[in-house]
């Protein structure tokens, strides 16, 4: 009798050369382990931690007050950049925006990027591709601000050899990236040329129309515009915990900092970023303004705590207003971006 291959045995066939889903965890937890390793392995509990009872709050509050402006402007940025497909509101961006945040905190690898572009899609009907698109304009529009904050900060500093490595690959990443967007930009045939008997085919070619249709509106050039109050609200919150903890640095080393931290947080790492945040933290206030050893490691660690902990806040609100778990929320987006990309799901979490 002639045994027919299904697709469950093809599935099952093609699972077993597959690699085990939790070696990347493992992974990305080993060099973060490894990276607060690096960073604290000779720190100073016992005389750092006392001198916490001399920071100036009021500038700590200041600083977590800014960071939620930081979400807000984002939001602004992101519902200019998806006018030409949909009106959101603008309450609606911040809620996704935060439980996007909030994925980040608790789950690893980046989760947070795809769980709020298929918030938006859930929410507002929008096809799930050109919600990517509009998070790809995004991020290239904050590689070039990068690369461009950092070529200006080559002027006056001397980076270590570590950062301009990661700003070379930041480039190259940006300039091939950026290469396919303006292509798609300007030619809308792309996306028609690709074979349609391909499962891909169908959403390559609602994002090649999203990216042609955002990119070449008004309101793209809002959306840059939009970009540079975003970048420079990040700035405020760093200058306002230095200046908290005796370190009158000026805005301008703040926006090394947020240029190095940037820069060094793009890849995928622990929930987080804990220990590459701190790696980074440190190499930007230690290794390239010349801030004390001790000292460095204690402003990061502070940073990291003013920094997360009212994401974590905000973003628990966010998630419980949706009555989901953020679990269920990522499993939902993680199913909605590899079955039927293309097409609106139902409205299984609540606005």
């Amino acid at each position: 009798m002639e045994v027919k291959m299904g697709p469950v045995s093809e599935a099952n066939r093609s699972s077993g050369r597959r690699t085990p889903p939790w070696l990347g965890t493992v992974l990305v937890s080993v060099f973060s382990l490894g990276c607060l390793l690096y960073v604290y392995h000779d720190f100073n509990w016992r005389e750092e931690i006392p001198k916490l009872a001399h920071i100036h709050w009021a500038w700590i509050a200041l600083a977590a007050a800014c960071d939620v402006l930081v979400y807000v402007s984002q939001a602004w940025r992101w519902n200019i950049l998806l006018r030409p497909v949909a009106r959101l509101p603008l309450w609606r961006s911040v809620q996704a925006i935060y439980i996007g945040m909030f994925a980040n905190e608790v789950l690893p690898l980046r989760s947070g990027e795809l769980i709020r572009c298929y918030l938006i899609t859930v929410w507002d009907r929008i096809p799930f591709p050109k919600v990517l698109s509009s998070a790809l304009i995004e991020r290239l529009i904050d590689g070039v601000w990068l690369i461009t904050g950092f070529a200006v900060t080559t002027l006056f500093l001397d980076l270590p050899s570590e950062i301009d490595a990661g700003v070379w690959i930041l480039t190259a990443l940006v300039a091939l990236i950026g290469g396919l967007v303006v292509f798609a930009v300007l030619d809308q045939r792309f996306g028609r040329h690709v074979t349609t008997r391909h499962r891909w085919a169908e959403p390559l070619r609602m994002i090649v129309e999203g990216l042609h249709e955002m990119g070449r509106a008004r309101t793209f050039i809002l959306a840059v515009g939009a970009s540079t109050v975003y970048l420079w609200l990040q700035i405020i919150p760093i200058h306002a915990m230095l200046e908290g903890y005796g370190l009158d640095l000026g805005l301008g080393a703040s926006a090394v900092v947020l240029v190095v931290l940037r820069l060094g947080t793009i890849v995928p790492a622990a929930p987080g970023n804990v220990g590459l945040f701190h790696v980074c933290g440190y190499l930007a206030l230690h290794k390239v303004l010349g801030v004390e050893a001790q000292s460095a490691k204690m402003v990061t660690g502070v940073m990291f705590f003013v920094i997360t902990v009212p994401l974590l806040v905000a973003g628990a609100v966010a998630v419980a207003l949706t009555g989901t778990e953020i679990r269920e929320i990522y499993q939902r987006a993680h199913s909605q971006s590899r079955t039927s990309p293309a097409a609106p799901p139902e409205r299984p979490v609540a606005d």
